[in-house]
């Protein structure tokens, strides 16, 4: 069964774990009768595919499991799913180990009729993604099709025979006819795989018939065993979003995703996500969605989570009611303010579902209407709600040595009272920026004119790299003060990330008014991270480079395209790291490259 084994110089190849010398004594193990030995070295086998990386090694042993997964005493399943997992997994070794599958496959053709149906949905599985090399099966595929009564091999099958099937007019008549077979699971095979090469929009009937398959025959296809080429159904009826809210209504998770996916979407999917909101992270989403609209309106829903007894959720609840500008949402926050006891002031599930955070949103959404708030604030300053004084200078002008007091949590605010901070500030900040603190000597050059101490802090840094960047950020604060400074923020245009190098062109143009040679660098970045079918993943680089054009007056030709995809996009262009109630950076996003559009002309 496993001749030839001894041939192969295992101790030149290497799996997961290093050499792969202790290849032939595993395959060796995995061959007994006895269960002991077998089911360890089934485990220890799988370093030859682990977490989708494939090795040197995996090619070499494919004709040996295979050999094992027809003549073995057992296990016949896992050795299954041990090729398939050689044939879809990633490494420079991928075409070397997925044509060793293919070749082993034409021995394994009996497991395809063998009595256990997980073997045979695993047989299917391999074949599949083995892609091109496995034409050849294709009528073994048909045959199995027209005998197989198992539903979820059935299933299986009919999308195996979708993925590889050569002629799409065959294939397409093949799966409508089966979208009145009597499984369901079927069904919803035949209707994805219809899906996956529809046009958009989706045709209106073949999405229901998905939907009532699945309704049927509900799956859950996280880590589908299916090659790339392949779409589950909730990824393909998100490519439309008619498609999705109509799955939405139907009952399918897919609120939330849709508004990370497609824009001005938000009203639509309210309603969904709310009904479906029972804990704080549920309500941080309806709170970022809610930040996206007029609101104004009353949420009766609210009530059950504004009374409950979990602080989180009442919290998260409140954060709503701002978002929403529910009537009496300030109120609610005076509520909380006294209502959550000591010990649960700093409660965080996210970064915004803690008291300070729905404070200072409140501050944020409601501006001025937010005074009550803010002099709440005011009478028992808290470094959690401290930000919130940054728009109301008289009320912290009167609580200078609280702000002190709640240093280093406050320098924001004492740097946007500028000189009215007063003496007593600035010997504070100064003591804490000749410690080392740039925060606070930064606030001291807003508070009383002087730049030195943040220069210091920069130079003093021991770390080159941290000197360069500290540069760049006081740089692009201080301007044309921080001009000895541009040795180390011109370093920084070497960087090797386009956000670093963005950022420092940025700085250097606050600092000297360049604009021929910092504003390509920072157009540059614009045009390399926008992307119209994949949305950059977080917000600072986008922002960054949109608010240093508007701040130039500039759009370089380079740049154009890019900003006329974010202005104009139908799908997001950003998307949102993390779900925490705050407005998505895709709506800021928009808002600057149509401005930039604007001020270009």
């Amino acid at each position: 069964m496993l001749e030839g084994i001894d041939d192969i110089d295992w101790s030149a190849l290497t799996h997961a774990y290093g050499p792969a010398y202790d290849i032939p004594a595993l395959l060796r193990a995995a061959g007994s009768p006895d269960a002991a030995q077998r089911d360890p070295a089934l485990d220890e086998l799988f370093s030859l595919c682990h977490q989708g990386s494939i090795y040197p090694a995996t090619a070499a042993a494919v004709p040996f499991i295979a050999r094992l997964a027809l003549e073995g005493p057992g296990d016949r399943l896992r050795l299954m799913w041990l090729l398939h997992g050689a044939a879809e997994g990633s490494g420079p070794e991928y075409r070397e180990v997925r044509r060793a599958v293919a070749v082993a496959l034409p021995s394994l053709l009996g497991l395809a009729a063998d009595e256990d149906p997980a073997v045979r949905r695993a047989m299917v599985w391999t074949v599949a993604a083995c892609e091109d090399a496995s034409l050849p099966l294709l009528p073994l595929l048909r045959a199995r099709l027209a005998e197989e009564r198992d539903a979820e091999v059935r299933a299986d099958l009919v999308t195996a025979l979708g993925l590889l099937d050569v002629s799409p007019e065959t294939g397409g008549a093949r799966a409508r006819a089966l979208l009145s077979a009597p499984e369901p699971p079927v069904r919803r095979a035949a209707a994805t795989d219809l899906l996956r090469t529809a046009p958009l929009p989706l045709p209106p009937d073949l999405v229901e018939a998905a939907l009532d398959a699945h309704e049927a025959a509900p799956t859950d296809e996280t880590g589908h065993p299916w090659p790339d080429s392949y779409r589950p159904l909730m990824e393909r009826l998100m490519d439309d979003p008619d498609a999705a809210l109509r799955a939405v209504a139907r009952g399918l998770p897919l609120a939330w995703e849709l508004t990370e996916v497609w824009r001005d979407r938000e009203s639509d999917v309210l309603p969904w996500l709310a009904a479906a909101a029972v804990d704080a992270g549920d309500l941080c989403r309806v709170a970022t969605v809610g930040a996206a609209l007029a609101g104004g309106e009353r949420a009766p829903w609210l009530a059950p989570h504004l009374a409950s007894d979990d602080p989180s959720v009442r919290v998260a609840a409140t954060l709503v009611a701002v978002r929403l500008r529910v009537p009496g949402a300030i109120a609610l926050v005076l509520r909380l303010m006294d209502e959550l006891p000591e010990e649960s002031a700093t409660l965080r599930l996210t970064p915004l579902t803690s008291p300070g955070a729905v404070v200072t949103v409140a501050v944020e959404v409601f501006g001025a209407a937010a005074e009550p708030v803010v002099r709440r604030i005011a009478d028992r300053p808290r470094t959690e709600w401290v930000d919130a004084l940054r728009d109301f200078p008289a009320l912290a002008a009167g609580r200078v040595d609280d702000l002190v007091r709640l240093l280093p949590a406050s320098a924001g605010v004492l740097a946007a009272l500028g000189p009215a901070a007063g003496p007593g500030a600035a010997r504070a900040l100064r003591v804490r920026a000749e410690a080392g603190d740039l925060a606070a000597a930064l606030a001291l050059a807003r508070v009383t004119g002087e730049e030195r101490p943040a220069l210091e802090v920069v130079q003093a840094l021991p770390d080159a790299l941290a000197r360069r960047t500290a540069a760049v950020d006081v740089a692009a604060e201080l301007g044309p003060r921080a001009d000895q400074l541009l040795p180390l923020v011109e370093e920084r245009l070497k960087a090797p990330s386009l956000e670093s190098r963005a950022d420092a062109a940025a700085a250097i143009w606050r600092v000297t008014g360049r604009t021929h040679d910092t504003a390509p660098v920072v157009a540059d970045q614009l045009a390399r991270r926008s992307h119209a079918d994949r949305p950059y993943f977080g917000h600072q680089p986008h922002l960054g480079s949109l608010r240093a054009l508007t701040a130039m007056r500039l759009l370089p030709a380079a740049a154009r395209t890019a900003v006329e995809h974010i202005a104009s996009s139908p799908r997001r262009v950003i998307s949102s790291p993390l779900c925490d109630g705050a407005p998505h950076p895709d709506l800021t996003a928009r808002e600057l490259a149509r401005g930039l559009l604007a001020l270009a002309g």
